[in-house]
């Protein structure tokens, strides 16, 4: 038997640095370079094809470009933005703070959640866009229809992500925290609220997505402004390029 006296002192080996090509390959196949390559080749096609078409049915990213920057200068994309951030910001505040409330309420309440349940499922089934008459109708057309058709579109996935997230945590967590004499309300802040997080944060981003399609939708159906406003109101350009559109209440639109 070999004593540890015997045994030779252990060395440390350098670790294999790797070659230029291993580095060069290592950065050509990492993701965000496969994914700067995919919007690269998308925008190429989009160009190639968008110039051969007639611009009333696709304009080049090139000319979309240009027509930003025509927007930028004259200040009215800014201001455009400006009306459309307001009620979006605090649509998406409200659809939130509702979403992540009710989902809770009917997670951790048996008869609410059994009132409430068949009008999240027919309202999450019906297409909001249907509602909008009656929601004019209801709120008008200003800042607070915009804000309730906006709620209206995005507030069902943080709702059912949230009561998923609450009614998916273990009973072994729960019953680890009743062990240790933990109150009701420990439990739900300290165990439950913690292990829904993953879920609510999945709903917060869906909703955020049906909100911007939200407030451009409402904002084509109520007071024509922001950013939905332009796109009904500025004009597109049939004609060759190098022609000059122009409206009597828009900047010249860069699709021609």
């Amino acid at each position: 038997m070999i004593s540890s006296e015997d045994m030779p002192p252990r060395r440390m080996l350098p670790a294999p640095q790797p070659t230029l090509v291993q580095r060069l390959r290592d950065v050509l196949l990492s993701p965000n370079a496969i994914r700067t390559a995919s919007v690269a080749v998308f925008f190429m096609i989009w160009e190639y094809y968008g110039r051969r078409m007639d611009p009333i049915f696709m304009a080049p990213p090139s000319a979309i470009f240009e027509a930003a920057l025509q927007l930028i200068q004259s200040g009215a994309l800014e201001k455009a933005l400006i009306q459309t951030l307001w009620p979006f910001s605090v649509g998406m505040a409200l659809t939130v703070v509702v979403g992540i409330a009710l989902g809770i309420a009917m997670a951790q309440w048996r008869t609410l959640e059994y009132v409430l349940d068949p009008f999240i499922n027919a309202l999450y089934a019906i297409p909001r866009i249907a509602l909008i008459p009656l929601i004019i109708l209801w709120a008008g057309l200003e800042f607070v229809g915009k804000v309730t058709i906006l709620v209206s579109v995005a507030v069902f996935p943080i709702i059912v992500n949230t009561y998923s997230g609450i009614r998916d945590v273990r009973g072994a967590m729960l019953e680890i925290g009743r062990a240790y004499g933990a109150t009701e309300w420990q439990i739900f802040w300290k165990i439950v609220l913690p292990a829904a997080i993953p879920f609510i944060m999945a709903g917060i981003r869906l909703a955020v997505g049906l909100a911007i399609i939200g407030i451009i939708v409402a904002e084509f159906f109520t007071a024509i402004s922001g950013l939905g406003g332009m796109i009904v109101e500025y004009p597109t350009c049939s004609q060759p390029p190098n022609c000059s559109c122009r409206s009597s209440s828009s900047p010249s639109w860069a699709w021609c």
